[in-house]
């Protein structure tokens, strides 16, 4: 996977996004995280320009959807309550039910159900039923984030621990899990 940081003008807005080039991307892929962070990931084949004229194409969109979520996001500071769940539920299920079908598409691991919860302590789990649950509060994270916990949890669908061999299954999509991982556990 290659990364990069870009910027483009629309709609006389400068617009911050993150570039991913992956090479089992089969088409232009964009996502808009409940923090506000963009993501556009597109196949290695496909150019810069390409990306750029796709966001053109979608201007109106993006800067609606922009508009949207700064009248509505709350902060991850903010109080942990009944209504931040119920506003932000919906958002965190389409987020990791887009991130898992992409990122699954790597491992093609079986599970059953994926469940968005109010968990105080943890981002994600597995069951040895191969339900996936995951922590509503994934929606204000940065997008590394999210993709290192639901690999992460995905993982655990073929080795339910956390040997070297599990490591080194997360390795294969997330090489930079270590330090996310740290990250994580400050937050």
């Amino acid at each position: 996977m290659i990364k990069k940081q870009k910027k483009i003008l629309l709609g006389g807005q400068e617009i911050f996004y993150t570039l991913r080039s992956y090479r089992l991307s089969r088409r232009l892929r964009l996502l808009i995280y409940g923090n506000g962070e963009i993501s556009v990931t597109k196949p290695v084949f496909v150019n810069e320009k390409t990306v750029e004229d796709f966001l053109v194409s979608k201007a109106d969109w993006i800067l609606n959807k922009i508009a949207i979520q700064k009248k509505t996001i709350i902060t991850p500071g903010s109080e942990d309550s009944l209504e931040s769940y119920r506003l932000n539920k919906k958002r965190a299920a389409i987020l990791i039910n887009n991130r898992l079908e992409y990122l699954n598409q790597f491992y093609k691991f079986k599970y059953h159900n994926v469940s968005v919860r109010r968990q105080r302590t943890r981002w994600g789990s597995c069951s040895k039923a191969g339900n996936l649950s995951f922590n509503y509060r994934l929606v204000f994270l940065q997008p590394d984030e999210v993709d290192y916990i639901i690999v992460h949890e995905l993982c655990h669908l073929k080795e339910f621990n956390h040997s070297a061999k599990f490591w080194a299954l997360v390795a294969q999509m997330v090489p930079d899990y270590y330090n996310l991982r740290k990250r994580l556990k400050m937050a």
